[in-house]
């Protein structure tokens, strides 16, 4: 499976695209976000953004709950929808025409535009493509249980990433299942699709269905 970052991403979809094109692999833009974020964030348009906190930038036209907390720094796309008791912890890049949901923390983290993680969700140290989208509960988990650096699985492959903190990376309109865990290093190529209740581990290639453990079959 091709994993680099062009391979799982339309960089189209996203105002780091440029950024993310740097990067052959886009787990390697991680440790840069928080950078990129104060970076771009005074030079958005003051007519469509306002900063509402220091380091806090939010498109006009994006509505944002009473309840939700929006660390710094972060940006919140146009058309977007922050809900109630949403955690916005910081270095959270959000797209237009998102959904942030009830509950939901995000942590270093880029979002596509059309992303929905919408109930319940932790998404921290990933990247979600174009139009993916989290069912209710499912995370990602971000550091192993031995505290190890993480390795992502490729079929026999194995590539090593350097990085404590790994959670994610889903393309472009990929589809997982409620109360999935989707463990350090899992890359979702695009069009994948995960069950419920699955424990995703390494690679699922694009236009798959991951039923289980080995058990992955093509879309039909």
């Amino acid at each position: 499976m091709n994993l680099t970052t062009t391979a799982l991403l339309d960089l189209s979809h996203t105002l780091a695209g440029d950024y993310l094109a740097r990067f052959q692999y886009p787990w390697e833009a991680l440790d840069g976000i928080k950078e990129f974020i104060l970076t771009l964030g005074p030079a958005l348009d003051s007519a469509e953004y306002e900063e509402r906190s220091p380091g806090v930038w939010v498109h006009k036209t994006a509505s944002v709950a009473p309840t939700a907390f929006l660390g710094a720094p972060c940006v919140i796309g146009p058309d977007t929808e922050v809900r109630h008791c949403a955690f916005i912890r910081g270095s959270a890049l959000v797209g237009a025409g998102c959904v942030v949901g009830n509950s939901v923390e995000l942590k270093n983290v880029i979002l596509f535009d059309g992303v929905q993680t919408p109930h319940y969700n932790y998404v921290g140290d990933s990247i979600l493509g174009f139009k993916s989208h989290m069912g209710a509960g499912s995370i990602t988990s971000n550091v192993k249980s031995d505290k190890t650096l993480v390795v992502v699985r490729n079929g026999e492959e194995r590539l090593e990433t350097g990085r404590k903190k790994f959670g994610a990376i889903l393309g472009d309109h990929v589809e997982v299942g409620c109360n999935s865990v989707l463990n350090p290093g899992s890359i979702l190529g695009r069009n994948a699709s995960v069950y419920p209740l699955s424990s995703v581990r390494g690679a699922v290639p694009p236009e798959s269905i991951f039923k289980g453990p080995g058990n992955i079959v093509p879309r039909d």
